[in-house]
């Protein structure tokens, strides 16, 4: 019975192929899952009618499994289809209406071509094939989604970590957030990167931003300290405030001969310290013009001018 849906199934792609396109199109333009924002309705009629094409060639042989090499053409369409979608912001189930929305127009004609006596027995296994294409999208959707999640969390970390220079020489690394082991990656690539282009020979770590300090966290900043260690530059934790300290006496963690100080402005006092500069107040604070004014005009009325 399977074998005499497909050949049904064939006879409509064959013969009736360009009116089964505009009412598909049709009925996509106005389901509620339609986004005109994002696609226009010549797009769906060209990637409808290069669908139809595809699956006409890989039933024209009787093959009802989607998986084999016959129906591979219709598959990479998909996965391109389902992809693409998942990177223009749509949900898996306006990607599935895709192909659920084939169904009425291609039952439709399935019924005129087997006649109702037999259209229930010959539909369902028709039925189930759509079924599994429609499945099939929302997987390859989801793992394009995940693709564009992935990537999108490894920039976030990039624009999260940011090297900055606070004088010649001296280095600042704040951190916010979670420092796990991916991150500690991407923390060690950037600040060896920027060690070996500025010639720094200091790097302040600050955690003011990270939110907890666990054994694992403790451990990847030593990490970091080691690397650029092995760089040629020394660092300096700031950001270690009394909960932190707490924490990491209690887990026994040693820092070892590290410097960590409570504050950022703490750290860059030591790091100018360490490359002999000084900094100090100025003896007179420089006059604003508008000060200047002010006395000219004072002056000018006192007659003195």
């Amino acid at each position: 019975m399977a074998t005499d849906s497909i050949a049904s199934l064939n006879e409509v792609l064959q013969k009736d192929e360009a009116t089964l396109l505009q009412s598909w199109v049709d009925n996509q333009v106005n389901a509620s899952a339609f986004r005109p924002d994002r696609t226009s309705r010549q797009d769906l009629m060209d990637q409808s009618r290069r669908f139809l094409a595809l699956m006409r060639d890989a039933v024209r042989g009787g093959e009802q499994d989607i998986m084999s090499p016959a129906w591979t053409g219709v598959r990479q369409m998909l996965d391109d289809l389902s992809v693409s979608r998942a990177q223009q912001g749509f949900s898996p189930s306006e990607t599935a209406t895709f192909i659920f929305s084939l169904k009425e127009p291609l039952f439709d004609r399935l019924q005129r071509v087997i006649g109702q006596t037999e259209a229930v027995a010959r539909l369902w296994p028709i039925n189930l094939l759509l079924d599994r294409l429609g499945l099939y999208t929302t997987e390859v959707f989801q793992r394009g989604r995940e693709k564009v999640i992935i990537r999108q969390q490894q920039e976030l970390m990039e624009l999260s970590t940011p090297v900055v220079t606070l004088w010649d020489g001296v280095l600042a690394l704040p951190l916010i957030g979670t420092l796990d082991s991916a991150r500690t990656q991407v923390v060690m690539e950037n600040l060896l990167q920027r060690i070996v282009e500025s010639g720094a020979a200091i790097a302040i770590i600050d955690i003011t931003g990270v939110p907890t300090v666990d054994t694992v966290t403790a451990q990847h900043l030593l990490k970091t300290v080691a690397a650029a260690r092995l760089m040629g530059a020394d660092c300096i934790i700031s950001g270690i405030r009394p909960q932190i300290a707490q924490t990491i006496v209690h887990l026994g963690v040693e820092l070892g001969t590290v410097v960590t100080k409570a504050t950022l402005a703490d750290a860059f006092a030591i790091a100018l310290k360490r490359v002999g500069l000084v900094v100090q107040k100025a003896s007179t604070a420089p006059r604003r013009r508008d000060d200047e004014g002010a006395d000219a005009r004072a002056a000018a009325e006192r007659g003195e001018g």
